[in-house]
């Protein structure tokens, strides 16, 4: 089994900056495959950004790229989403979801077996 705990959402003004983690524990989590998804109010949740079980492959949704980064650490056990340049449609609670390995669906939420309790990221004008 795989544990998921995100932390560091907040308030913060438009142009501004949040790093979000997300704290794992578990059998598997050095190879298991971590996404990001987020979930605005009247809104499906959403993919944001994915990192490879080696950390040498990221993928992000378009409205982010360039402002967002995933990254992990795994002397920490440990998966980051710095989120840079912030705009007021990205307010949602932010999840982070693990998968056991790499596909073509790496968007999909339904393939991610474990999710952590959500973060809430606001971003004011």
């Amino acid at each position: 089994q795989v544990q998921l705990v995100e932390s560091g959402g907040g308030l913060v003004q438009a142009g501004g900056s949040l790093r979000l983690s997300c704290a794992a524990s578990g059998r598997t989590f050095s190879t298991a495959v971590m996404g990001w998804f987020r979930q605005a109010p009247g809104k499906e949740r959403e993919f944001v950004a994915v990192i490879s079980g080696s950390g040498g492959v990221t993928y992000y949704t378009n409205s982010v790229k360039g402002r967002f980064t995933i990254s992990r650490d795994s002397a920490k056990n440990t998966v980051y989403l710095q989120m840079s340049s912030l705009k007021p449609e990205d307010t949602a609670v932010y999840y982070c979801a693990s998968r056991r390995s790499w596909s073509a669906a790496v968007w999909e939420k339904y393939d991610y077996n474990y999710w952590g309790q959500g973060t809430q990221v606001t971003v004011s004008s």
